[in-house]
């Protein structure tokens, strides 16, 4: 068998290769440093996030604080409103967390990893207490709407007993006093009937006790729906945020590792 001719390699072929090498890595060091030059405004942006989110979590802390102060525990009123602020304002919190959080631990100070590790157990211990206004809330519904119904027949019913009251002299009195009466207070029958204008009056009467009772079931069907309507909002709320807050804790689980 002839020998394998070995081609030693061309002087010119070897700078070309290294000429491509070179191409090469310039193109993907130009390509590096844009892309360095891209992610440093993103990580001072992220900066800023942090920044605005530990701030935010301050004025939420302080907001709560002024939430709680001064304390009505067992006012179901108290309570109802309280649970209501709380789900109103639960979005600068969460706003507060998603910046704060923002880059995981990228360009940290110090102090933060230890910071990061306390919100993110926070986060779990708040989600547990938004869970726990649902039954709270419910309970309150109930409360309030009894209380309600109660408060507003109670005020019908001293209505309707004054107008009873009045009702039942005015039965009684003859048309001499209602002259006598009518003369007293300025005014003039006008040659009218002093049996007419009593009949007049106790018919005006009449009207007056169907209207408290109109008025009575307005009342009811009004306060209960305004009830109900915060009610749900409120509960619904609370689970919504319950979730979010869940969420944020089972996401940053990086952020409770253990701390140096």
């Amino acid at each position: 068998m002839a020998e394998t001719e070995i081609r030693e390699p061309n002087i010119r072929e070897t700078d070309n290769q290294e000429k491509d090498i070179r191409e090469f890595v310039e193109l993907e060091f130009t390509k590096l440093s844009k892309l360095v030059g891209t992610i440093q405004p993103l990580i001072e942006i992220i900066n800023l996030w942090r920044l605005l989110g530990y701030g935010m979590l301050v004025l939420a802390l302080l907001d709560t604080i002024e939430i709680f102060v001064p304390p009505s525990v067992m006012n179901p009123t108290w309570e109802f409103q309280t649970m209501g602020r709380l789900v109103n304002q639960v979005g600068v919190p969460l706003i507060a967390m998603l910046f704060v959080f923002s880059g995981k631990l990228t360009k940290r100070a110090k102090w933060e990893p230890r910071i990061l590790s306390f919100l993110s157990h926070l986060t779990l211990l708040v989600a547990l207490l938004y869970l726990l206004l649902i039954p709270l809330g419910v309970v309150n519904t109930v409360r309030l709407y009894n209380t309600n119904l109660e408060q507003i027949r109670a005020g019908y019913e001293q209505r309707l007993s004054q107008a009873n009251q009045a009702e039942k002299q005015l039965s009684q009195t003859s048309p001499t006093e209602i002259d006598s009466l009518i003369k007293r207070q300025g005014g003039s029958l006008n040659g009218r009937n002093p049996e007419d204008v009593k009949n007049q009056i106790l018919s005006e009467l009449t009207q007056a006790k169907q209207q408290l009772k109109t008025q009575k079931e307005t009342n009811q069907s009004s306060v209960t729906l305004n009830l109900f309507k915060n009610s749900v909002k409120w509960n619904l709320g609370a689970l919504i945020s319950a979730a979010l807050f869940f969420t944020i804790w089972k996401e940053t689980r990086w952020a409770r590792k253990k701390v140096v």
